[in-house]
Order: structure tokens, then C-alpha cells, then sequence
């Protein structure tokens, strides 16, 4: 697998990667066949009940399934509104952002579909990205402009981060001034959200008001992802120790809680799309690429999902 011309590895640049991921691990390679050129594999979320994988395929329109100890990935949904980033809320339904039809849906344990957010203050949002839920049971979501059409007079003129409360009550814009938001993970304590600009090839930290909004004062570039080789910041996730793993340039970042690159997870493809925790211990990293689905294994569990109530 090397379609970036990369050879896989795991690359260390700080001592303190040791405690992350063994530079000996393997990366595997799961299954391939996804994506297209308007949209690749996506949004990998664990289903810890049933030991599997969930994933979206963008463009092919169809939510995958990969079960660990089986080759490849089933269907699991189709169609799926071309969903891309998921997640799950409190009482464990599964909460998606959808491209076509540019909302934010929570799937009901009886099958019907709820729709969560899909506009704000009168005009439709964007192409809703990738979403978290926090401990309160609020729904974090990035909304970028990523159609491939120009926008038209009456959509939304920003790309926007919102919040939206458990009763779906209130929507409130938290952010407005990235290019292209996109992956959004917190820290373990919940003190601080990240936010990645993918066109600006950086992650943004920010601690977070009792209210649950963003301290703009606290606004900070907590680490800049760029570099020569093709990937750019996409999907994020966070460690049970506050370690951030975040696609970047030649392949996924790993990054100590203040921002210090501790070393790359070099898995080959030109693009990581998103990553997730998972297996029967959150050990397991899930990647998803254009095309393909890969893991690694770490020595710290991620932050499960769903998170636990407060």
C-alpha cells in the first residue's frame, strides 16, 4: 500500500512516543475500494456492543461495516444522504453529518431518522463535516463549504463551528472565522475543544466557558500540520491521556497535550480522511484514507465514544 509514495512506518520524533505506539507496530491494511473523486472513505466509528466498525463512503453513498478478524467491509447503509462524520450521542444513537442533504441527522434506535440541525438563522447550513458530542449530551459539529458547486445568494456566507443543545433547542455559532473547518475532538476534562482548518493545514485550541461556548481569548494555533508530502488536517482524536492524533502531511500526527509533535503514523496513502479508537479496549486506531481502511495499534485507549454522562 503506497499510493503516496510513502513507505509505512512509524516514525519517531520525540522520545515520548514510546509511551504511544511501539516504532515496530505493524500497520494493517483492511479493506480499499472506497472513495471517487467527489469523496472518499470517512468517519470511522466504533460500535463497541457489536464489535465492529462503522465507516462512510462518501461518494459510493453507502455507511460500511468492518469486523475485526474478517477481511474487507460489508454494507451496512444505502443510501446514507453521502454522510460523512459520525458519531454517537449519549444514549448511544448514532448522530451523522450529511452532504446532500446538508444536516445533521440522529438515526433512532426504532430506525426513523431525526433531523438535528439543518439550518441557522433562516439559511441552510453548508455541508456539515464531523461532529462530537460532549459529556452534557451537546452536539459540536463543523460546517464547511466543501460542494463542489459555488455557493448560492442564500446560503450561509461563512464556514461555521455550532453547538447545539440536547433538546435541539438551541443552536449557537461558536466559530466563524476558519477557512475550512473540519475534524473537533476535546480534551479529556472537556477544558478545551480542538478544531482543525484543513485549508490552513493547522489545529486551533480553545478552553471552553461554563456556558459551553469557545474563551476567544484563549484562541491559539496549538500545532501547524503542513509540510511537503500530500495530507492536510481532517479527522482528530484524543487519547484518555490528552494526546492528539490528527491527519497531516505524510500521513497521521501524534501530538503530546501541549501541541509537541511526538512522531507520525506513516501508513502509505496520500490523505488520512479521519481516525477513530476502537476495539474491545480503545486500542486500536482505525484510519480511513481515500480509498482504504487501515489500524494501528497503541498503548494508550482513546477517549471512548459514546463519552460518559456528567
Amino acid at each position: 500500500m503506497s499510493d503516496g509514495g510513502m513507505t509505512p512506518r512509524i516514525e519517531q520524533l520525540d522520545a515520548g512516543l514510546e509511551k504511544i505506539v511501539a516504532t515496530a507496530e505493524p500497520i494493517q491494511y483492511l479493506a480499499d475500494g472506497f472513495g471517487g473523486a467527489h469523496g472518499p472513505a470517512e468517519g470511522p466509528l466504533w460500535w463497541k456492543e457489536g464489535g465492529y466498525l462503522l465507516f462512510s463512503d462518501i461518494h459510493n453513498n453507502k455507511r460500511m461495516k468492518h469486523t475485526p478478524g474478517k477481511s474487507g467491509a460489508e454494507l451496512f447503509l444505502e443510501p446514507t444522504n453521502r454522510a460523512n462524520g459520525l458519531t454517537r450521542d449519549l444514549q448511544g444513537r448514532l448522530v451523522a453529518c450529511e452532504h446532500d442533504s446538508r444536516r445533521v441527522t440522529r438515526l433512532e434506535f426504532d430506525g426513523s431518522l431525526t433531523v438535528l440541525a439543518n439550518s441557522f438563522q433562516g439559511r441552510r447550513l453548508n455541508r456539515p463535516n464531523d461532529v462530537v458530542v460532549k459529556s452534557d449530551g451537546c452536539i459540536y459539529f463543523t460546517d464547511p463549504w466543501t460542494a463542489p458547486t459555488a455557493p448560492e445568494q442564500w446560503d450561509l456566507t461563512f464556514s461555521g463551528v455550532y453547538r447545539l443543545t440536547p433538546d435541539l433547542g438551541t443552536l449557537s455559532l461558536i466559530a466563524e472565522d476558519f477557512i475550512l473547518p473540519n475534524g473537533l475532538a476535546f480534551s479529556p476534562d472537556e477544558s478545551v475543544l480542538y478544531i482543525n482548518d484543513t485549508r490552513r493545514g493547522h489545529i486551533r485550541a480553545f478552553e471552553l466557558l461554563p456556558t459551553g461556548m469557545l474563551a476567544k481569548q484563549t484562541d491559539r494555533v496549538f500545532a501547524d500540520l503542513r509540510g511537503t508530502e500530500p495530507g492536510v488536517p481532517d479527522g482528530m482524536k484524543v487519547d484518555v491521556e490528552g494526546n492528539v492524533y490528527c491527519g497531516g502531511a505524510g500521513g497521521i500526527w501524534v501530538m503530546d497535550p501541549n501541541g509537541k509533535k511526538l512522531g507520525r503514523i506513516v501508513h502509505g496513502a496520500s490523505a488520512t480522511t479521519n481516525i477513530a479508537f476502537g476495539g474491545d479496549d480503545w486500542q486500536t486506531l482505525y484510519f480511513t484514507s481515500r480509498n482504504h481502511l487501515g489500524s494501528v495499534r497503541v498503548k494508550i485507549p482513546g477517549l471512548p465514544v459514546p463519552v460518559a454522562k456528567r
